[in-house]
């Protein structure tokens, strides 16, 4: 069985379309959708709940991706889960061609497909673990668009696939813990495809199977509180993987005015 988790906050539209498109094409495998709301007050929380089969879960207030996730994973049943963020849109048959890859690889623990912008624009969701050079090589190559073509029309095993659609079976997230909720939005997907590869499993980003993100609306409606999120987990992924690292990142931020003081964000 398979169990679709989405966290939604204040995307009300963006839900609304990412259900609309399960609903549409569901998948064939069994199935389950929850969807888990972190204290939305836009009314997306009784949208969803008008679409049949699909569980919705109502937080109290926002406890970020990770935790969010982690509360719809234990709800679920399914020995396979999909990640899915709510803006996204997929298409018919893709959701069944990345369980179907899942099961011809015994050796592969998490499945990623090509994520494509409403125009068809690929994006660069899978790289290298995370390491200072890694993020400035991957912050270029995004500009390129003709190399993100390039990138993303090869299957390969990288370090890591965007959480925004991430098969993963089961086993191996409880495995790890599930996602560590010290990351309270971004970086979670790096860290937990980390954790799943340091128990000797695979990663896998399948170029032939698209679905649609529509990144960026949540940090363009609200961009002071998208970049307070991204560099408080990018202090503590750096924290938690290349401590040596941590000290100079944060004088660096404190210096451009990104965070208050050199010593924010200490565990």
């Amino acid at each position: 069985m398979l169990s679709i988790i989405i966290v939604s906050f204040n995307a009300g539209d963006d839900l609304d379309r990412c259900l609309r498109s399960l609903h549409a094409a569901p998948p064939a495998h069994s199935h389950e959708t929850i969807v888990v709301d972190n204290g939305s007050h836009d009314q997306s929380a009784e949208m969803a709940q008008r679409y049949s089969g699909v569980h919705v879960i109502e937080n109290d207030a926002n406890v970020g991706f990770a935790a969010a996730t982690n509360i719809g994973i234990r709800a679920s049943r399914g020995d396979l889960l999909l990640l899915l963020n709510s803006d996204t849109i997929v298409p018919a048959g893709s959701i069944d061609r990345l369980i179907a890859e899942i099961a011809a690889h015994p050796d592969v623990s998490v499945i990623g497909p090509r994520l494509v912008d409403e125009l068809g624009r690929p994006e660069l969701s899978f790289g290298p673990m995370i390491t200072p050079l890694a993020e400035w090589r991957q912050k270029r190559l995004r500009r390129n668009l003709a190399a993100v073509q390039r990138l993303t029309r090869v299957r390969t095993r990288p370090d890591w696939v965007s959480g925004a659609c991430l098969l993963v079976r089961r086993t191996d997230a409880e495995a790890v813990g599930l996602l560590d909720e010290r990351f309270f939005l971004y970086t979670e997907d790096v860290d937990f495809c980390a954790a799943i590869r340091a128990r000797g499993r695979h990663i896998l980003f399948l170029p032939d199977t698209e679905v649609v993100h529509l990144r960026g609306r949540s940090r363009a409606s609200a961009p002071a509180a998208a970049g307070e999120a991204y560099r408080r987990s990018q202090l503590a992924f750096y924290q938690k993987h290349h401590p040596l690292w941590a000290p100079p990142l944060r004088l660096y931020l404190w210096l451009r005015g990104a965070i208050s003081s050199p010593r924010a964000n200490r565990n």
